[in-house]
């Protein structure tokens, strides 16, 4: 049989809601999911034509403002199975993703999906991940990753993921997963994402609550025993043209003084050369909390924390503890994101005054004292 590909378009729906029931007894998407993704979604539906039925689709998601796409579906009707289908539907999702400017694909499969399974590996995906009681069934996944462009070997250490549970605790987040991959021995908990929150905060937003400074995250960390470098390039409090309340703006004031203060009298050390040496850093195996402007992953224009994990010559990787689920994002789509050099170049340069500010943590020369509380229980 000879397929037509192309996008899926809002008519397609009912028929792929049949492929859906046909090819999956679980997780299976609905009606409003598969019209949010023809018509809304950062995503790109296509489907095979045969015979003026189709035989099959696969869905991609894309991760705004980073070279990442997800194979977040593939399936094919029980009559168009055994003529290649699934090779050229993954072959038509790579074709979609680099048109998309993507260098990584990525994939969930179920362990007990042997033709799946095969299909990936054969292709030249890699397991990289598990992840534990993913599906409806409590069944676990496995995630495949390919390099769908050429490109110079990358180097990315493992560091452990924490998603922020506030919205204005970012920082704390990236300073948990940083002191978690530089010292294992730690737990990273909610409670120390607060308490660091209280120590850091200096800002004021238009309404809400604060986000924290690169002055009160590095002496955060300089308290719990790690060796910190810190790069501002603006001096001064930052973020007063965003408040409008002189009392709120007078508080900034005051709490950043008392950091400035602190920080003159501590051995943090101040790195200049901007922007940061981030193949330098790595190769003295320090870890970046970098402060990035949202606006290219999420159109929000408002200043937010990332970890660097590690770069190449193509690529930036990033955590991003912000976890967007109206993007269709989960906790996986937000690890390693590949972030191109002239991308990570634009979106670490906040607002109108070019605030660059980075955070730099490094193994404690000695060991920290570290509360009872915040170590996890290995034997």
């Amino acid at each position: 049989m000879n397929f037509i590909y192309r996008l899926a378009e809002l008519s397609d729906v009912d028929e792929l809601l049949v492929l859906e029931n046909q090819c999956f007894e679980t997780d299976r998407l609905n009606a409003r999911s598969f019209h949010w993704m023809v018509s809304r979604a950062n995503a790109r539906l296509i489907v095979a034509q045969g015979d003026g039925h189709l035989a099959g689709y696969a869905l991609l998601l894309f991760h705004r403002g980073t070279s990442l796409g997800r194979l977040y579906s593939l399936a094919i009707s029980e009559r168009a199975r055994g003529q290649g289908l699934g090779q050229q539907l993954l072959a038509q999702a790579e074709q979609h993703a680099r048109e998309r400017d993507c260098a990584y694909l990525r994939l969930e499969v179920r362990p007990d999906n042997a033709p799946a399974i095969r299909l990936y590996e054969r292709n030249g995906y890699r397991l990289f991940d598990r992840i534990d009681d993913y599906y409806e069934d409590h069944a676990c996944a496995l995630r495949y990753e390919k390099r769908i462009r050429e490109h110079a070997v990358g180097v990315t250490r493992h560091v452990p993921y924490y998603a922020q549970t506030l919205d204005f605790s970012c920082g704390p987040a990236c300073l948990l997963m940083a002191m978690k991959a530089l010292q294992p021995e730690r737990a990273m908990q909610r409670h120390e994402e607060l308490q660091l929150w209280r120590e850091a905060t200096t800002v004021f937003m238009t309404s809400g609550h604060g986000g924290c400074s690169p002055q009160g995250l590095a002496l955060a960390a300089l308290r719990r025993g790690f060796d910190v470098g810190l790069q501002v390039s603006v001096q001064g409090p930052l973020f007063l043209a965003g408040v409008r309340s002189e009392e709120k703006r007078e508080v900034m004031r005051l709490v950043h003084q008392e950091f400035s203060r602190e920080l003159a009298q501590s051995p943090v050390r101040q790195l200049g050369n901007l922007p940061l040496d981030l193949h330098a850093l790595q190769q003295h195996n320090g870890l970046a909390l970098v402060l990035i402007s949202s606006y290219r992953l999420t159109r929000s224009k408002a200043p937010h924390w990332v970890l660097v994990t590690g770069c190449d010559s193509d690529f930036v990787y990033l955590h991003d503890p912000d976890i967007d689920h109206s993007q269709q994002r989960q906790a996986m789509d937000c690890q390693y994101m590949p972030v191109s050099h002239k991308e990570f170049d634009g979106m670490s340069c906040f607002g109108a005054d070019k605030l660059r500010a980075a955070v730099v943590l490094y193994r404690p020369v000695v060991a920290a004292i570290i509360p009872a509380s915040t170590l996890s229980n290995h034997a």
